[in-house]
C-alpha cells in the first residue's frame, strides 16, 4: 500500500491555504529520521487510512524518497471529522514495535441464543507488540466459545499470530455473557404538585409574607 506526499513548505496561516486546496499536512519522523513536514491529498490520505488504519505498515514516498510508516496519530476537525493533519512513524526493518489494535468480534455465542444472555463487549482494542511489518491489521476473537452465563474471554485467551505477543494484561477481560434485565424498573415519581395547585413560586411568596423573627 502506497501513499504519495510532497515536502511541505508552508506553516501557519499557509497551512489554512493548503486545506482549502485540498491536501493535508503531516510530519513523518522515526529514531532514524529526522523529523519532515510533508503534504498529500486528503482524498488518497483518506482512502489509506480506511484500508490500513493505524496498526498496517504502508510506504510512503515523499518526492521518490520512500519509508516505511505506520499512521501514528490523526487529527481530525471537531465538527465534520475530516483529518486535518497526520503523524507519520517511520519504522525500520526488525524494529518491533508495540501498538493498540481493533478486535473483531466474530461467531455466534450459544450463551446469547439459547440462554437470552447479553454479550458485553468489555475492550475494543489490544495492546501488542510485534516487527513493524508484521502487525496485523486487527486480532479475531470468536465468541462461539460463551455457552454459559457469566462466561468470559480473556485477553490472555486470545490465540495471536505469529511473532505477536500481548501487552495487554492477560487477565483483562475482552468479552463476557451478562444475565439478561428483563425486568425494566419503573421510576418513583412524587406528585404532580402542579395539579394541586401547589407551586414553588406561591410556596415563595407565602415564605416571604411571613413576619421576620426577632431575636
Amino acid at each position: 500500500m502506497e501513499l504519495k506526499a510532497t515536502k511541505r513548505t508552508v506553516s501557519g496561516k499557509g497551512v489554512q491555504q493548503l486545506r482549502k486546496e485540498g491536501s493535508m499536512p503531516a510530519i513523518v519522523y522515526g529514531p532514524k529520521q529526522e523529523a519532515t513536514a510533508i503534504e498529500m491529498p486528503l482524498r488518497e490520505f483518506t482512502k489509506t487510512l480506511e484500508k490500513a488504519g493505524e496498526s498496517t505498515v504502508i510506504q510512503l514516498s515523499v518526492d521518490g524518497k520512500e519509508y516505511n510508516v505506520l499512521i501514528h496519530e490523526v487529527d481530525r476537525d471537531p465538527v465534520t471529522d475530516i483529518p486535518r493533519h497526520a503523524d507519520f512513524y517511520a519504522v525500520q526493518k526488525g524494529q518491533k514495535v508495540e501498538i493498540s489494535v481493533p478486535i473483531e468480534f466474530v461467531g455466534v455465542a450459544p450463551a446469547v441464543k439459547e440462554l437470552n444472555g447479553n454479550l458485553v463487549k468489555a475492550l475494543h482494542e489490544i495492546e501488542i507488540e510485534a516487527e513493524a511489518t508484521n502487525l496485523p491489521h486487527s486480532i479475531t476473537v470468536d465468541v462461539s466459545v460463551l455457552n454459559a452465563i457469566d462466561s468470559q474471554i480473556l485477553a490472555g485467551d486470545i490465540t495471536l499470530p505469529s511473532g505477536v505477543t500481548l501487552v495487554t494484561d492477560a487477565e483483562a477481560v475482552v468479552v463476557l455473557i451478562a444475565t439478561a434485565n428483563e425486568e425494566v424498573e419503573e421510576p418513583v415519581t412524587g406528585p404532580d404538585m402542579s395539579a394541586i395547585g401547589i407551586s414553588e413560586d406561591r410556596g415563595k411568596k407565602e415564605e416571604e409574607a411571613l413576619p421576620s423573627e426577632e431575636a
